[in-house]
């Protein structure tokens, strides 16, 4: 009898869905922050996210599905013979409609006016850009890049997309390259949205000069790793005027209250809650996408969303 251990905050509904996944599978269910090592060590498969500091205490463990669309840190923490996957394919949804209203509220100076009201202030703050005819460049074309490039389209956007390698364009790209050609690219682009996971490739990618290769007034995006951006380099950017950012993730992270960033021009923080499960359908993706691994981890079959333990992403030919 497989033990399973889920941590996300599951209904009724997502117990169904496991259990129909492995009927004769023994169930646990506890949230992350209430792990202990006794709760991991005799579990076989481990459905959602757990501390990195308890994975070497898996004995038994054989599939570890995150509740995540990234890998940060467990390839290297796996125990020999598991398998690692992610919940790649849940987080679209939510976190592109995060990235549109951010990028509206920008184009349409909806954060001055909210600044007005607090003020009683009745001030007219003079004209305002549209996604219709802009340019997007999407750094990162998995679920969450493709779903933010395929909304730009829709309202009119020009849109392109880097990928880490290449492959068929989709139908609502109008563009696509790979990161080696990302000086060229930044230039032409009045939005640039980073839904890059972590990995070399990523980190420090936007510094002064490539901040400063984007077109004075274009709008940078980041939702997924802050130390895609050098800190340091884009408080200067913005305070200048030169670009406006819409972040979800910051380096560091949390952002300490007294961090000069809170307070730069041009700069719009959110806590890092674009995704997580504010959204309800994120979760009912993650559960579903998850039982049927579970299914598939049962039957023998090939598995989705494997993370490639060399590389941190995902592997392309097994994609929920």
């Amino acid at each position: 009898m497989l033990k399973i251990l889920v941590t996300p905050p599951v209904n009724e509904k997502h117990k169904s869905m496991l259990l129909a996944a492995c009927p004769d599978g023994r169930f646990s269910y506890i949230q992350q922050n209430e792990l202990v090592p006794d709760d991991v060590r005799d579990a076989d498969v481990i459905i959602g996210n757990i501390p990195h500091a308890l994975v070497p205490e898996c004995r038994s463990l054989k599939l570890l599905h995150l509740n995540m669309a990234g890998a940060d840190g467990y390839p290297e923490l796996m125990p020999e013979g598991a398998v690692l996957a992610n919940s790649s394919g849940a987080y679209g949804l939510a976190i592109s409609e995060h990235m549109l209203a951010q990028l509206l509220s920008i184009k349409k100076k909806l954060y001055p006016y909210y600044d007005n009201q607090r003020n009683a202030l009745w001030h007219d703050e003079g004209g305002v850009t549209s996604i219709e005819d802009a340019v997007v460049l999407s750094v990162g074309m998995g679920d969450i890049g493709g779903e933010f490039a395929r909304k730009c389209k829709l309202l009119g956007a020009y849109t392109m997309g880097i990928r880490r390698t290449v492959r068929e364009k989709p139908e609502y790209v109008d563009e696509m390259h790979t990161l080696d050609e990302i000086d060229e690219l930044l230039p032409r682009a009045d939005v640039v949205a980073l839904s890059l996971p972590s990995g070399k490739n990523a980190t420090g990618l936007m510094d002064e000069r490539r901040l400063r290769l984007m077109k004075k007034g274009a709008i940078l995006i980041n939702v997924g790793r802050g130390k895609a951006i050098v800190t340091d380099a884009l408080q200067r950017v913005c305070q200048e005027g030169h670009i406006s950012a819409a972040l979800d993730v910051t380096d560091p992270e949390p952002l300490p209250a007294e961090h000069p960033l809170w307070h730069t021009p041009n700069v719009f923080i959110t806590p890092h809650i674009s995704g997580f499960f504010h959204l309800p359908q994120t979760l009912d993706r993650i559960i579903k996408i998850s039982s049927e691994n579970l299914r598939r981890f049962v039957a023998g079959e090939q598995l989705l969303n494997i993370v490639d333990g060399a590389t941190g992403y995902r592997r392309n030919d097994n994609r929920a």
